[in-house]
């Protein structure tokens, strides 16, 4: 187990993470640029790439709450530097595996379970633990704000590597990136160890595991949380498609749409990090998925133009991952620091199944309807229906029977 540490090195540890966090992130935002490279050399339709990448999303979850139990108990200097060696294992397997069934289970295994250990459920334990609570709230919002960053800067860059290099040597080129910066700063997350556990409340994993799920706010975060997955993944994976669908065929307003998004997230990212200490967190939750449940009928409604799809963008991106600071700091208020990377992995296996969902339902609904509009319908009605499910969560720490005496 580790101690809280304060103040003097949150600034090294927020600056390993948010490195960490924005190549992490950077380089799985960029993927699809391989697709129809990818597909058109091994000769694929699309459905098995987009496969991968709905498997990735899935695994990221389903290995989200033992990375983030790993990092609780040995710390996240170890669960980083194995999360480095899986993502560049995963991103040679993307580059040299020609059978399409292993090439989805491989890289979907292996990249979901490198992004479980280097992303946000992984690295918010040592964060919380460095920062004081007065800055916690803060803390988490320039982690969220560095993993849009990595999205905003990344694109380019994997541009230029496929360009230059071609498709496979770019994943080469971007495996050695991950291992070579990932791994050494992995040891400035490094946390001293308790000399001795006096006093407090002492839990087990399971204990902890139970008292998370039976607790009815806990319940509420994980089903609001379900919806993000669900709408962030769809409109990411789905959106250039359908502005294609609907004429505005240059692939660029696309491509600068979701720069957008990854470049407003940065500011969106850090103020609810910045209000979430002083604004109740549940409010702004249920005000992020009202205003985008506002948002994204605005957009189907009006006429669809370039302008029309960068504000959409913008307003959204401003959206887009501002729930991940608030929800880890209600995690954080409620149960304590002990166990938070693993319940924040739990919550965040809900909204990884939202977005398995998304992209796939997506996808299944257009090839049976031919259009997208029952989804937007659905991402409006799931996004009134997080709003309200977040309203009636109660932040205030857990009641606990206090320790027998000896």
């Amino acid at each position: 187990m580790f101690t809280t540490t304060h103040a003097p090195r949150l600034k090294p540890v927020l600056l390993a993470c948010g490195v960490i966090l924005s190549l992490a992130m950077g380089v799985r935002h960029g993927f699809g640029f391989w697709l129809q490279p990818l597909s058109q050399f091994h000769n694929w339709t699309r459905e098995t790439y987009s496969l991968a990448m709905a498997m990735q999303n899935l695994m990221w979850g389903v290995f989200g709450p033992a990375a983030g139990m790993a990092a609780d108990r040995f710390g996240a200097t170890r669960v980083v530097l194995i999360g480095a060696l899986l993502y560049m294992a995963g991103l040679l397997w993307m580059a040299l595996v020609d059978q399409s069934s292993w090439f989805v289970l491989g890289s979907g295994v292996l990249i979901g379970a490198a992004l479980s250990c280097t992303a946000f459920g992984a690295l918010s334990g040592i964060v919380g633990r460095t920062a004081t609570l007065a800055q916690r709230s803060w803390a988490f919002g320039i982690l969220g704000a560095a993993g849009s960053f990595g999205q905003f800067a990344m694109i380019p860059i994997e541009q230029q590597l496929i360009a230059a290099a071609g498709w496979q040597h770019a994943f080469y080129w971007l495996a050695a990136l991950v291992v070579l910066v990932m791994m050494p700063l992995a040891f400035f997350l490094r946390e001293p160890k308790a000399s001795a556990v006096s006093g407090g409340h002492q839990q087990s994993i399971l204990e902890a595991t139970r008292e998370a799920f039976s607790h009815r706010s806990f319940q509420l975060l994980v089903l609001g949380y379900f919806v993000c997955g669900f709408q962030v993944v769809f409109i990411g994976v789905h959106l250039p498609a359908y502005l294609k669908d609907k004429g505005i065929n240059d692939p660029g307003v696309a491509v600068i749409a979701l720069a957008l998004i990854g470049l407003f997230n940065i500011a969106g990212s850090y103020y609810a990090g910045k209000f979430g200490g002083i604004i109740p967190k549940r409010y702004l939750l249920s005000g992020i998925y009202f205003a985008r449940a506002v948002i994204i009928s605005l957009f189907i409604l009006a006429p669809l133009s370039a302008t029309t799809v960068y504000l959409f963008a913008a307003a959204m991106g401003f959206l887009w991952l501002s729930t991940v600071p608030l929800t880890n700091g209600v995690v954080a208020g409620i149960f304590g620091m002990r166990y938070l990377s693993m319940l924040s992995g739990f919550v965040f296996f809900s909204h990884q199944i939202g977005s398995f969902l998304g992209v796939w339902l997506g996808g299944y609904l257009y090839t049976l309807q031919g259009n997208y509009s029952t989804v937007w319908m659905i991402t409006i009605a799931l996004g009134v229906f997080a709003g309200l499910v977040n309203l009636p969560i109660n932040e205030g720490p857990i009641a606990r029977a206090a320790p027998l005496a000896a």
